[in-house]
């Protein structure tokens, strides 16, 4: 009977009106199951459980070794723990300083929400203007810690300097575990996630600027996008189950929210995001659901982000909304049209063109009708760095002189070259780039793809994970190439994808199916090398660059600038609380956190009011007359001036990027063409005149405080002309 039973439920299963295949492969498969043996699906959970748990125990390792790597070397660099308050608080530098002065403003106040209230009308920091500290300067990070500190009691434990640096250094930490877990993710392998670890750290003077800058908004925020992009390449996986699937979207929500709201530019970010995943959609690598679902995730957050940050409508009228607006409005045009036909195909090139003129259409209304105040410096610079205009400008000149916004040096390519990153790097993008483009034209002539691919069919470029990372790092390399500081976005993901490229075997396989390997058996060869390459490299990183790193941490090295301690406690002691001081934005901020007094103008360059009073206070340092700079800073209620003989003596390496030339330029006093002729000022420098305490510059100014470095004026309110 056993035996004719069998038969007959597969006799009924095939009569049931339209059965699909996948149901009898399935009840094949159960079938097929029921003999097994339970010890061997318990030793491949045990295998599976024991690699993930190593994997994870090396990535909280990796992340925490960084942390404390950062600490230590902080602590070396800097000499931290043998310093006074004042000596610490200086080594906090131009807009890192007026950050970590609002966090010692809201642990002052007498309450959270007083604090908070105090932050957005503030009117004791700039001269003559009230300013929304919270969302000009997006200090959330600042407000979240200084919750931190008080309701974890670390008050009592830990000074507020090294609570408030120790949560960067912890961010960083994470910053790490991400990159880890998404190489690890592509992968296959933990060992992926190691060595991105590693070339992450010995290139650290490329992947981050958390050494120069601790409080620096990216530094808070990048972490945050490293999570969203891990969970993204988990999400795009093909055999992920519904549980990891919905842990992914979480983590992916979570993380692109924290992430705009932590930084005023993220939209920016998730804008070139937002196009790789518009061109992975486009290609019909994955499923379009997974994709629009992500744009959900976009809406979402911009509309959360404007109600919190004040009514932002940098958010509105931000190109990442005008995008995925159009991808929606585009994917209705879809639905109905049966997929592989002729149809669809015109109405993808359809979609692709709508989409374009879409979001230029949608971006263009949003900017008519949305009062906003976008960055418009920033598209000025962008017209004067690309050629496209001429100015004379101050604030653009001096933009364009900053190193971090010129066109990579030969040092970073050496650097990267070096560590031998940069050329596994170009290896691997050439392979997943090709492959790529071989699976398009498969798609274009409806050749079906394989819903799993194996290691034996060498197509890497039919992993939709992978092609988003290829194409998103092309986005960011392209940027890197023409501004450097943008490096700092692209070159953790050059040390991911390098990492998961030289560990991954099925790279290795579509490498060999090219070749057409035959003398070895190229599965067996691309395990090999997968295992053996990393590990090679592995090996020469460590002999190589290790004991540098050792070197670095064992060196004490001092942060040694007695001319500004001892013009920070002049002024604590001999000004009056009502003072005003008027210099270099840089020396502003860093009077502001050390002294608490008011200043006029601050290092920061997304406000035309402040960038124009920036200017203006600079003309310290032009050919001016005494008269013409003492109504520029009486009209902002300054009553004191400090002169930095480092700007006023300045001895720049590029020419025409000192101070004083793009004052002279915009000024007029140079004219910038052929044989740079000069037409002289009748006036002196006043950095310089003011110096010499003579007749007009005494009836303006008089000398109250020097040294080395800083010459400090009261500016008369009576003035006193003498002969």
């Amino acid at each position: 009977m056993a035996e004719e039973e069998g038969p007959t439920v597969e006799l009924r299963q095939r009569k049931k009106p339209k059965s699909s295949e996948n149901k009898e492969s399935a009840k094949e498969e159960k079938i097929n199951d029921t003999p097994v043996p339970e010890r061997a699906p318990k030793h491949i959970l045990f295998q599976r459980f024991a690699k993930i748990f190593i994997g994870c125990l090396a990535a909280v390792t990796s992340g925490m070794m960084y942390a404390l790597y950062l600490s230590a070397y902080h602590e070396r660099k800097f000499w931290f723990s043998n310093r006074q308050e004042l000596e610490r608080e200086i080594t906090f530098q131009g807009d890192s300083a007026i950050y970590y002065s609002y966090y010692k403003d809201m642990l002052k106040a007498p309450s959270f929400e007083r604090g908070v209230y105090e932050l957005m009308h503030n009117n004791k920091t700039v001269s003559l203007k009230t300013i929304n500290a919270v969302q000009q300067m997006s200090l959330y990070p600042e407000l979240m810690a200084s919750v931190l500190y008080q309701a974890t009691g670390s008050n009592e434990i830990i000074e507020p300097v090294y609570f408030y640096i120790g949560i960067v250094f912890g961010l960083q930490g994470i910053y790490v575990i991400a990159l880890f877990v998404t190489s690890w993710l592509m992968s296959g392998t933990w060992l992926a996630g190691m060595l991105t670890v590693a070339w992450f750290i010995i290139n650290r003077v490329d992947t981050t600027r958390i050494e120069h800058s601790i409080p620096l908004r990216e530094n808070w925020a990048l972490p945050y996008f490293a999570c969203q992009v891990a969970a993204l390449t988990g999400y795009l996986k093909s055999n992920l189950n519904s549980y990891g699937e919905r842990f992914c979207y979480l983590l992916m929500s979570a993380s692109t929210y924290t992430f705009m709201m932590v930084w005023e530019y993220s939209h920016y970010l998730l804008f070139l995001q937002a196009i790789s995943l518009f061109l992975l959609d486009s290609f019909s690598l994955e499923q379009s659901d997974k994709v629009h679902e992500v744009y959900k995730i976009y809406i979402f957050s911009l509309f959360l982000g404007y109600l919190l940050q004040f009514e932002n409508s940098a958010l509105l009228v931000s190109p990442l909304l005008s995008l995925v607006v159009a991808l929606m409005l585009a994917k209705c045009l879809q639905l109905n049209v049966k997929r592989g036909t002729f149809v669809a195909k015109i109405m993808k090139v359809i979609s692709v063109y709508l989409v374009c003129t879409l979001t230029v259409t949608l971006n263009i209304i949003m900017k008519m009708f949305v009062p906003h105040k976008e960055n418009g410096h920033m598209l000025k610079f962008l017209e004067v760095k690309f050629g496209l205009n001429m100015t004379k400008n101050f604030t653009m000149n001096w933009l364009l002189c900053q190193e971090s916004l010129q066109a990579p040096s030969q040092d970073f390519f050496l650097r990267l070259t070096q560590s031998s990153l940069l050329p596994f790097y170009i290896l691997v993008l050439i392979i997943c780039f090709l492959s790529m483009i071989q699976v398009i034209f498969r798609r274009i002539n409806d050749k079906s793809l394989k819903e799993t691919v194996t290691l034996e069919d060498g197509r890497i470029g039919e992993r939709p994970e992978i092609i988003y990372h290829v194409i998103h790092t092309i986005l960011l390399g392209s940027l890197a190439m023409i501004i450097e500081g943008l490096k700092y976005l692209w070159t953790p993901y050059v040390c991911m994808l390098a990492a998961f490229g030289v560990c991954s075997p099925e790279l290795w396989m579509t490498l060999f199916k090219w070749l057409r390997l035959r003398t070895v058996h190229p599965v067996l060869l691309a395990l090999i090398l997968s295992m053996a390459v990393p590990t090679i490299i592995g090996l020469s990183l460590w002999k190589e660059f290790f004991p540098r790193l050792m070197t670095e941490l064992m060196e004490l090295q001092e942060f040694y600038d007695p001319d500004t301690v001892e013009l920070m406690t002049w002024i604590k002691r001999q000004a009056p609380v009502a003072a005003v001081f008027a210099g270099s934005p840089q020396l502003m901020g860093v009077i502001k956190l050390c002294t608490g007094w008011m200043v006029t103008s601050l290092p920061l360059y997304n406000d035309d009011d402040l960038l124009k009073r920036n200017e203006n206070i600079y003309q310290i340092y032009s050919k001016r007359s005494a008269e013409d700079i003492y109504k520029i800073l009486t009209s902002y209620k300054a009553s004191y001036l400090i002169i930095e003989d480092a700007i006023c003596n300045e001895v720049g390496t590029m020419r025409g990027c000192r101070v004083k030339d793009l004052l002279d330029i915009a000024n007029g006093h140079v004219v910038c063409e052929e044989g740079d002729k000069l037409t002289y000022s009748k006036h002196g420098r006043f950095c310089h005149e003011v110096k010499i305490n003579y007749s007009p510059y005494v009836n303006y100014f008089t000398r109250v405080y020097w040294n080395r470095s800083y010459f400090v004026y009261k500016i008369n309110t009576v003035i006193s002309f003498q002969s």
